[in-house]
């Protein structure tokens, strides 16, 4: 059996271990109320507002002897490449009118002049690409300040672009993705910021959580766009890139809310940041010593903590690629039309590693089965491996 080489953070101890592991704490999630309409309202009102695409890919189910595989392209969110915008905008409006006493309700106009009069000199965060693009992108719509910190390892085109939204980018050179964060933990303390992260840690839940329901709108598009194009059908299975687990964690809420029976999920990691997976192994959210990867968007060392009770128990498998695996399937979905990125590809390679291990079933239970992919990234330079 083929392995990986892990790290722990904290112990220095290291482990070989699968590149799937079989969650055996899976069990129904309590009943939870997720605020989809009034979300989806909230994006309706914000400029660029479309629905992505949600593409079929029969090549690939006829490969793979599945029903329909299908594919969320969230490459243009809002005009940027990467679905993290949905969750920034949602818990941005949410924390700053709760700072400045408003209703949420507030329209982001109103919200905009209020600024003004609200002590908020700036935002403040780390990212490893989208995060903070989004981040400066709300900081725009809102005319206030963003200061984003990024690891060292960032590629000077994502700088770029996050610089092209208007925020302030500060490189961590030969620092990792949980230095950043401590960064900007510190810089909030230290300045007048306001801290707007997507993982969470100690007593800062609320704006984490705020960005899990901020995702409720890609999962109830996805849902009207499967039915669609099955004739009325649900995912049987559905993949979930985790970083630090927010993105992870919303769809495991959703599926486990409407699907709670059917609907296989499966966790996606590098096997150089494969923290949710090594947790699992621990049963303990566990640090892991992280390595350069092209999957840069979830090259994450630490699992959120208000997402790690619910992945623990929602996700039934969870699978940790290469980097060569992920970029075999950039180039295959590229072939067939689809601009996805490293960790938005990372989903197909998944996918694949999952029916080959027989873990949808045999070739006759594979057939009825709808698999929906999300792609949370478009196309990007990385450097190739080799």
């Amino acid at each position: 059996m083929a392995t990986y080489k892990v790290n722990h953070l904290q112990t220095g101890e290291s482990f070989n271990r699968p590149y799937i592991y079989h969650n055996s704490h899976t069990k129904p999630l309590a009943s939870q109320h997720i605020p989809g309409l009034e979300v989806e309202a909230f994006h309706r009102s914000l400029p660029h507002y479309a629905e992505t695409r949600l593409h079929s890919l029969p090549s690939i189910a006829a490969d793979l002897g599945l029903s329909h595989v299908l594919l969320k392209d969230e490459s243009t969110r809002f005009g940027l490449p990467g679905f993290k915008i949905a969750g920034a905008s949602w818990a941005i409006h949410n924390a700053l009118c709760k700072h400045c006493a408003l209703p949420f309700s507030t329209t982001m106009a109103n919200l905009r002049t209020a600024l003004k009069e609200c002590h908020v000199v700036s935002l403040v965060t780390c990212t490893e690409g989208n995060w903070g693009r989004a981040v400066g992108r709300m900081s725009r719509y809102l005319d206030i300040n963003a200061r984003i910190f990024v690891p060292g390892f960032m590629s000077v085109a994502i700088q770029t672009l996050i610089r092209g939204e208007g925020a302030e980018v500060i490189i961590l050179e030969g620092k990792s993705y949980d230095d950043a964060v401590a960064a900007a933990i510190e810089e909030s303390k230290t300045s007048e910021s306001m801290l707007v992260m997507d993982t969470s840690f100690d007593n800062y839940t609320e704006v984490p959580a705020w960005v899990i329901e901020g995702y409720q709108t890609i999962l109830q598009e996805t849902d009207r766009q499967v039915s669609e194009l099955t004739g009325g059908k649900t995912a049987d299975v559905a993949t979930s890139s985790v970083g630090v687990g927010s993105w992870a964690h919303a769809v495991v809420s959703h599926y486990r809310s409407t699907h709670p029976e059917s609907t296989k999920l499966l966790s996606v990691e590098p096997e150089t940041a494969a923290s949710f997976k090594e947790s699992l192994h621990q049963d303990t959210i566990t640090p892991v010593q992280t390595g350069h990867t092209i999957m840069d968007g979830i090259n994450c060392g630490t699992t959120s903590q208000i997402a790690w009770p619910v992945l623990r128990v929602g996700v039934e498998y969870a699978v940790a690629v290469r980097d060569q695996e992920a970029h075999n399937c950039v180039l295959e979905l590229r072939e067939l039309g689809v601009e996805a990125g490293p960790c938005g590809a990372a989903n197909l390679a998944a996918l694949k590693r999952a029916v080959a291990e027989g873990l949808l079933g045999s070739e006759q239970e594979r057939r009825g089965k709808v698999v929906v992919l999300f792609s949370t990234e478009g196309r990007r330079e990385y450097d190739v491996p080799v």
